[in-house]
């Protein structure tokens, strides 16, 4: 991206500002340093969806992708794809990465041996501190690796939903209660059991629960108590997803956040039939759940438009962009100019890197967020809507003051 000259005043702006970093699935830091990392670790993660889409097979990108393969023969295996997808959002972060951090102005045959050495060399204890806090100014991210043992202080966590909502075999309900030292012979004791995990979760760091918005039933508690016996008493070893007790049990956990002040992360839109995970889906619950906090993700794309009008109709639900900068930076503009006009600007949060091996390129997805916001206001400004001092406070509210104010993180 060239920017124009108000668009640059204000990227060097925002990279003066500490911010939340609102979505990752790192794990800790101890579990990437033992990982064999190599320049094929850069085209993991999302760009895998460009490589397959561009025609490399399931089973040659899992190739790609095992370090105990020759590095030579899977670069061979991937190679020949990079030139359809190295323009496209989802590559940009890893030629940013290579540049930024492994001083290589390009990934390609001549590049990717000495690349692979420089990034396993670097591969070291305070990674995650090199990256994310020293070069993004990331202050805290909130990551979902389904495990809380984090460094509290840098990543903190937040947890899936289904772990106790989607209870598809008795085995699960007797492992899920013993952990917390209970017993579940009834519907209202697994119940209590939701709420004590969520309780534990809370005290381990834990802000929210991640779900997917879906097409539910509104909950009805008798035939939840019905597929909760069978369960139970054998008559059903297994249910698929969604049924009612699915449904039932969700919509209690929805109440528990609530009780317990934490914040409920929406999926939504993105990810093979899209269809089935329409933002839309999340109405009845958002209208069911007025005192709980809904953090919508990914603008719902490609649903954009609807997305936002949820936002504007239910002061419950926020609007996250993680993700989105690398879906399509195009898109994502144009959704945000319109956000712009349809929503309050404390519903917005600017940022979500949404990575998880591959944290390098963290920091070029938050290259592409700078971009992003700067492009959309400094049109604002450039039509005489907004000053530049008032884009940067605007600005400095998405990346910083709304995930805060929205996850009550600490220092709030």
């Amino acid at each position: 991206m060239k920017p124009s000259p108000i668009e640059a005043r204000l990227i060097a702006a925002f990279e003066q500002f500490e911010i939340i970093d609102a979505h990752e699935h790192l794990p800790p830091e101890k579990v990437r340093v033992e990982m064999r990392v190599d320049a094929l670790t850069l085209f993991s993660h999302y760009t895998r969806v460009d490589l397959l889409a561009a025609g490399l097979s399931q089973q040659d990108y899992e190739r790609s992708q095992n370090p105990d393969l020759p590095l030579d023969l899977r670069w061979r295996i991937v190679s020949p794809y990079i030139p359809h997808i190295r323009y496209g959002s989802y590559a940009r972060p890893a030629f940013i990465a290579a540049k930024t951090f492994y001083g290589h102005d390009d990934i390609n045959d001549a590049t990717y041996q000495s690349l692979s050495a420089a990034m396993q060399a670097a591969n070291t204890p305070g990674i995650y501190k090199r990256i994310l806090r020293d070069k993004c100014r990331i202050r805290t991210a909130l990551t979902q690796a389904n495990r809380t043992d984090y460094d509290l202080d840098l990543l903190i966590p937040l947890m899936p939903m289904d772990t106790y909502t989607n209870l598809n075999s008795w085995d699960a309900a007797l492992r899920l209660s013993a952990a917390l030292q209970m017993k579940a012979a009834c519907l209202d004791d697994w119940l209590a059991v939701m709420h004590a995990g969520l309780a534990k979760w809370k005290n381990e760091g834990v802000v929210g629960l991640k779900m997917t918005s879906r097409a539910l039933a509104a909950p009805k508690r008798a035939e939840a108590v019905s597929l909760f016996d069978r369960l139970r008493n054998g008559a059903d070893t297994s249910l698929s997803t969604p049924n009612p007790l699915y449904e039932f049990l969700l919509d209690k956990m929805l109440d528990f956040v609530a009780a317990e002040d934490m914040v409920v992360a929406v999926h939504a839109g993105m990810w093979g039939d899209f269809r089935q995970i329409d933002a839309q889906h999340i109405i009845p619950i958002v209208q069911r759940h007025p005192k709980t906090r809904f953090d919508l993700y990914h603008m719902g794309m490609p649903q954009v438009r609807e997305t936002a009008i949820i936002a504007k109709n239910w002061s419950n639900v926020w609007l996250n962009l993680c993700w989105t900068h690398i879906i399509s930076q195009k898109q994502t503009c144009a959704a945000l100019d319109e956000y712009l006009d349809l929503v309050p600007v404390n519903k917005i949060l600017a940022f979500g890197g949404d990575y998880g091996k591959p944290v390098e390129k963290v920091y070029g997805h938050l290259v592409m967020a700078r971009e992003d916001i700067a492009r959309v206001l400094a049109n604002r400004i450039a039509d005489g809507l907004m000053t530049e001092d008032e884009a940067i406070a605007i600005a400095r509210r998405w990346f910083w003051d709304n995930p805060r104010q929205l996850y009550r993180l600490p220092g709030h």
